[in-house]
């Protein structure tokens, strides 16, 4: 049956391009001058810079509107945008467009898990461009319709004090979920495994809120060495096309679901709730299959859990997030219907606006009524607690 006029679709992903006075609006004025800033390079680009470097939009970032035949990694100007990109208020309509009800959008030029700010030099500062980032993403974007937006904030992730009181402090402002990266690890920081992150972790259970975990937010995209300076990323194999990242992307969290599965964490913290971002749901059910495998043979020698096994932590603790997955929908009972998640990814290359609804429409056509509500609207709102208003 065709996606009932009932069900509301809530996107899961979502990103926003941040307008040239999120920045300079919010930031102490003894930062504004070292602090992001809009300016036009030699090529008549748009460029975001911050501390004398240079922060360029690429261009599958902002293709909304486009064919794939125009789809380019080029940076762009915001008059090759179209506005809702960037103004909150004219996504409503491009949202309306494509039947899609709510969304929760995750950064562009900070990096989806704020890791540009983790890397930038003046740490004072660094710390503002998040609380600015937070304010802007909580109060302007998601405030110019609260029923649309899922609010989302991001973390001062080289300071786990200071993380706590910004995860803290947005939650209090109304931040439903916290992106953080999907690795810690390239980031120089403790893995998953560690204890430090716990303090963290009880904010997120106190709060009842999820961890937002998007693929790439901790730097690193499977077959490219990315960073968010570069003027077009390099791949480790110089002759092989960016297709291979792309269709890759999965990966990234198939590592980050393992390390969280073997990290001991989840049994101290048996609330918390972590949604992989972007990630598709097709290999969960072999992930939660090779885990156990895994478990069964290997925890007698190592510092493993011997009584939980895996699978029941993935089914427990994680939400699946896809944007178009057949063979995962068709093993949506494997990974379970009440842990899987839609995501529109607009404005990015993956997609499917306008015609997000109608797609979706099609690829559940033959899953049950409550089912496909479960996916396209009831988990995500159960997941962030953002009722139907």
């Amino acid at each position: 049956m065709p996606l009932q006029d009932h069900m509301q679709i809530i996107s899961v992903d979502d990103h926003l391009i941040e307008h040239p006075k999120v920045f300079s609006d919010r930031l102490p004025k003894k930062f504004i001058e070292q602090g992001p800033q809009i300016i036009e390079n030699e090529q008549g680009h748009h460029v975001w810079r911050m501390e004398g470097q240079i922060y360029p939009y690429i261009g599958l970032n902002a293709v909304a509107g486009k064919t794939p035949e125009e789809f380019g990694m080029e940076p762009l100007r915001y008059e090759d945008m179209i506005p809702g990109c960037y103004d909150p208020i004219a996504r409503v309509k491009d949202m309306d467009t494509d039947g899609v009800q709510a969304a929760c959008c995750f950064p562009s030029f900070p990096g989806f898990g704020g890791g540009v700010f983790h890397r930038g030099k003046d740490k004072e500062l660094m710390l503002e461009c998040v609380k600015a980032w937070n304010d802007f993403s909580i109060d302007e974007w998601c405030g110019s319709a609260p029923e649309r937006y899922v609010p989302l904030s991001i973390l001062p992730t080289w300071d786990i004090d200071l993380c706590v009181a910004e995860a803290r402090r947005t939650a209090e402002k109304g931040a439903r979920t916290i992106s953080f990266p999907d690795s810690p690890i390239p980031l120089g920081l403790p893995s998953f495994a560690s204890d430090k992150w716990g303090p963290l972790w009880d904010v997120f259970e106190e709060y009842d809120i999820p961890v937002s975990l998007h693929f790439g937010s901790g730097s690193f995209v499977p077959g490219f060495p990315y960073s968010a300076s570069a003027l077009s990323p390099v791949p480790f194999t110089p002759d092989g096309p960016y297709a291979v990242a792309i269709a890759s992307f999965a990966t990234n969290l198939m590592w980050s679901a393992t390390e969280w599965l073997f990290s001991g964490q989840l049994q101290k913290h048996p609330n918390l709730k972590i949604m992989l971002s972007e990630g598709g749901i097709g290999w969960i059910p072999y992930i939660a299959e090779r885990a156990d495998y895994t478990w069964e043979r290997h925890r007698y020698y190592q510092d493993i859990d011997r009584t939980t096994r895996p699978s029941d932590l993935l089914k427990k603790h994680f939400w699946g997030c896809y944007i178009d997955d057949n063979f995962g929908i068709e093993n949506r009972h494997k990974i379970g219907v009440n842990r899987i998640c839609l995501e529109v990814d607009y404005p990015h290359s993956d997609s499917n606006w306008p015609n997000s609804r109608k797609i979706v429409a099609d690829s559940l056509v033959n899953v049950p009524d409550d089912e496909a509500h479960r996916i396209v609207e009831l988990n995500a709102r159960e997941v962030f607690n953002f009722p139907r208003i």
